[in-house]
């Protein structure tokens, strides 16, 4: 295939050639050997795998024609199992047929060739309604309407034969429907029942017999169909007159023949049975020829018929009669006692109109004497005012002297009218009407107790009675003037009634969310007799004497009490002692109202080297208290009126250091007025103090806003002095009374 004589070159590309031929060839030729490979391989694994599946079909086989004759045997034991129930038994599968027993198909033997294997279950229950051996049933039967989940029906066949026909769903929503035969249990209950009636009917018949009414019964044409005996003996009858068949009407004629029927009403049959057959019942009461009374009830019964009872109700008639005349009589009673009560009510209108108008008349000379009281107490106490102020400097000028035991007389015989001029007073108020008697506002018990010891305690040292104080920093809500008042006056009976030696103790016990104030004492007792009555006016101990005092001091403390809420109470021992208690609520640690404005007591023996202003209209009280103020060694500068008072000022060319005014002066002037006044020309706010006889609310708010303290008439001499010293020299550093409570504007008696 190569030439040697050729070119190397074209040897070369020869063999090439040849080379790339052989390769290819070789190729395919391998190609080709693994392709038939393969095929043989896939055949050989495709023959084994059909011979896998011819087993497995005619395994699948053998059980299939396994299955087929266990089902052919169950069918044929399920046939046979079927046949021997006692009743009826069918399959109904998808609303179809699918098995029955022969009961079930041939228990209607005129439809039973058309009970076959498909037929829906309305179409059972069709053929069921028209056959003829059917011959009831309880309940409507054919098309749709029975072919529910549940169906229980009784059908009654031919020759006294009865059957429960009842459904049932199986677990694959199939239904079951059972044959039961029932034709004994029916028999039996026929004849319990029949029985029953008949043991019914001789109980309703002895029943009948024995009612106490008579009963006779009418057919729906008005013939007699039954009646007791109780009827004919009731209406007099004999016993051939009311015989069965005989008409209602034939008998009301015997009755009324014979007299036996007094009412007319009664023979309008046709009137009262219309009434029956519409209404149901009739009702009437006949009266007897024979002077009796009958209750006479009529009823229709079912078939159109009715029942008349007839009741003897003349006793009852008879007794109802008596009864009606005696409610009558008492009922004419009745009338006249009410006439009486009538007038007498009257009367008592009159005489309580009266009481009213008494009543009326009583509080308006109340209301009056109380207008009065308040209107006059200013001029009730101005001459006593003055005359303190006049016996303190008779008792400076008589001071060693032998005059000067008469005027300390003078003195205790005004301290008496003032202190019965303050009870009354103070009882008028709380007497009044007026809203703003008493004003409770939060205030320190400490300021109230430290205001009373300091107060009694020269009559304590006067009477050789021990007076001692425990502090207490309680805060209540409570009138600062009327607690104030009323803590001095069982202080001061505690130690008017305290011998000498004794002991009188004034302090606080807190009890949960409220605080006791009590004063003790180791005074004379008060005896239980006495205890119920002792707060009353003008009551006083037995066991007292001829001690000072009128009794009106505690009856103002229960006043107060009363009127503020407080709990007032005491216990007492003869002999031993007593114990007075007002118990009070107690508010938050806030800023209280001073009840008590005590300054730090300065000394008296210094003169009082100011220039003081006193505005007083009243020429005596002026007088008195010029007097005074000169005796203590001040610079008085006496004016009856505001103006005046300006003209003092603007001769002097400076502000006074004091100014002492009254609250009432003449005209539409007050006391606000001039202190305003005296202010506004000075620029300065000059010290001021007020004293009046007026306690109300008004003026105490009045000196909250002005900046000036309220002293009530008759003015306590001990308290104005220290209270000048410390409203012209310490108002820089406020001093403390009692614990924390600065003294500002506050009233003091």
């Amino acid at each position: 295939m190569i030439d040697p004589s050729e070119p190397q070159h074209q040897q070369i590309a020869r063999q090439s050639k040849i080379i790339d031929a052989l390769v290819r060839r070789a190729t395919r030729q391998n190609e080709v050997g693994q392709t038939a490979y393969s095929a043989f391989q896939s055949a050989i694994e495709l023959q084994a795998q059909v011979a896998a599946k011819n087993r497995d079909l005619k395994r699948a086989e053998t059980e299939l024609e396994s299955v087929r004759y266990e089902r052919e045997r169950t069918r044929k034991n399920l046939d046979e199992a079927l046949s021997a129930m006692g009743e009826g038994f069918a399959l109904f599968i998808e609303g179809k047929l699918d098995i029955c027993n022969a009961l079930f198909r041939n228990l209607l033997p005129d439809v039973a060739d058309r009970v076959q294997p498909g037929l829906s279950l309305p179409g059972y229950f069709n053929l069921m309604a028209q056959s003829g051996c059917v011959q009831s049933t309880d309940r409507p039967i054919g098309g749709q309407g029975l072919a529910g989940p549940d169906l229980s029906l009784v059908i009654e066949l031919t020759e006294d034969r009865w059957y429960q026909v009842s459904a049932q769903r199986t677990s694959l929503d199939n239904l079951v429907l059972l044959l039961t035969e029932i034709s004994a249990i029916v028999r039996q209950n026929r004849s319990e029942r029949e029985h029953l009636i008949d043991l019914q009917a001789d109980y309703l018949q002895a029943v009948f017999e024995n009612m106490t009414s008579g009963v006779c019964t009418f057919s729906a044409s008005g013939e007699v169909m039954m009646h007791n005996v109780q009827f004919r003996q009731l209406l007099g009858l004999p016993y051939v007159a009311v015989q069965k068949g005989m008409t209602l009407k034939h008998l009301l004629d015997y009755m009324a023949g014979r007299g036996l029927i007094a009412d007319d009403s009664l023979m309008q049959v046709d009137s009262w049975q219309e009434r029956l057959n519409r209404l149901g019942r009739f009702h009437s009461r006949v009266r007897s020829g024979l002077d009796r009374v009958f209750d006479m009830q009529a009823n229709l019964l079912p078939d159109g018929g009715f029942l008349v009872e007839i009741k003897d109700v003349t006793l009852e008639t008879r007794a109802t009669q008596t009864l009606e005349k005696s409610v009558q009589e008492r009922t004419a009673e009745l009338t006249r006692t009410n006439q009486r009560l009538t007038e007498q009510y009257e009367q008592k209108a009159r005489v309580e109109e009266e009481l009213r108008l008494a009543k009326e008349r009583a509080e308006a000379a109340v209301s009056s004497k109380t207008r009065f009281l308040a209107a006059a107490s200013h001029d009730l106490l101005q001459p006593i005012n003055a005359a303190k102020l006049l016996i303190s400097t008779l008792q400076q000028n008589t001071a060693r002297t032998p005059h000067a035991p008469l005027a300390d007389r003078l003195k205790g015989a005004f301290t008496s009218i003032e202190n019965l001029l303050h009870a009354l007073l103070d009882i008028s108020r709380l007497d009044s009407t007026e809203r703003d008697t008493v004003v409770p506002s939060n205030l320190s018990l400490d300021n109230i107790l430290q205001g009373v010891f300091e107060d009694q305690t020269p009559l304590a040292e006067q009477k050789g009675v021990r007076l001692r104080m425990v502090p207490c920093r309680c805060h209540v809500r409570s009138d600062p003037v009327y607690l104030l008042r009323s803590v001095q006056n069982l202080v001061v009976n505690a130690i008017q009634y305290t011998p000498r030696g004794g002991s009188v103790l004034i302090g606080c016990r807190r009890r949960g969310g409220r605080v006791e104030l009590q004063v003790w004492d180791t005074g004379i007792g008060i005896a239980e007799p006495d205890q119920s009555r002792i707060f009353e006016e003008f009551a006083r101990a037995a066991n007292v004497g001829a001690a000072p005092g009128v009794g009106l001091g505690l009856s103002i403390v229960e006043r107060t009490c009363r009127h503020l809420g407080h709990r007032l109470w005491m216990t007492s021992e003869l002999g031993v002692g007593s114990v007075f208690s007002i118990e009070m609520d107690m508010v938050a640690d806030v800023e209280a109202t001073s009840a008590v404005a005590d300054p730090v007591q300065a000394g008296g023996g210094m003169p009082l080297d100011h220039i003081a202003l006193v505005v007083e209209n009243d020429d005596d009280v002026l007088f008195a208290t010029t007097q005074t103020l000169q005796a203590w060694g001040a610079s008085v500068l006496p004016a009856s009126s505001t103006e005046e008072a300006l003209t003092f000022v603007r001769d002097m060319g400076i502000p006074p250091d004091i100014m002492l005014v009254d609250y009432q002066l003449d005209g539409e002037d007050t006391g606000l007025r001039a202190i305003a006044a005296i202010r506004a020309a000075t620029g300065t706010a000059v010290p001021a103090i007020m004293i009046t006889a007026d306690r109300s609310e008004r003026l105490r708010r009045a000196a909250q806003r002005m900046d000036f303290t309220v002293m009530t008439k008759p003015v306590q001499l001990r308290r104005l002095r220290p209270l000048i010293e410390w409203k012209v020299k310490g108002e820089e550093a406020e001093p403390k009374v009692g614990n924390d409570t600065p003294v500002a504007t506050s009233s003091l008696g």
